[in-house]
């Protein structure tokens, strides 16, 4: 799925800041147990998550991690390329080791996260599959050691 950064920003007001915190918090949560937090009726919730979920503020999932599921080998990967960047990006997209893809300024044209289940899937990846590719100069990987902080709360606080 391709995306594009947005310019136009979304204005939340304070009930739909609340009711995406509660989500946030716990993305099961029924549409009653959250009107009770944020003084509506679930009917109410539920209209304001659907206009949430339509405009693209907010997406639902399930968040997995890695480790549990047996991947210990994260890294993100700085990629210089050649030509169209763009065409390497969608090219990089569609391995599915990778799971994040960005377009970038500065010393990277593009930044991806790779998520692997260990070192010689990781070497795979960036010999056979990442250097491989029409248009990649070069590949620099910056291998996880801790993961200290990952959060989806943004635009809430």
């Amino acid at each position: 799925m391709s995306k594009t950064l947005r310019t136009r920003q979304s204005h939340l007001d304070d009930i739909s800041k609340l009711i995406v915190e509660q989500l946030q918090h716990d993305g099961r949560k029924s549409y009653a147990e959250i009107g009770k937090v944020v003084g509506l009726s679930e009917a109410a919730v539920r209209q304001r998550v659907q206009k949430l979920t339509d405009s693209k503020v907010i997406q639902i999932v399930a968040v997995t991690d890695p480790l549990v599921l047996g991947f210990s080998r994260q890294a993100m990967i700085g990629i210089r390329c050649s030509g169209d960047s763009s065409a390497v990006a969608k090219q990089l997209a569609e391995i599915s080791s990778i799971d994040y893809v960005v377009l970038t300024a500065g010393s990277f044209d593009i930044l991806v996260e790779a998520v692997c289940e260990d070192d010689d899937h990781l070497l795979t990846l960036i010999n056979s599959k990442i250097r491989t590719l029409p248009g990649v100069i070069s590949a620099e990987s910056f291998v996880y050691l801790k993961l200290e902080k990952q959060h989806y709360n943004w635009g809430t606080r």
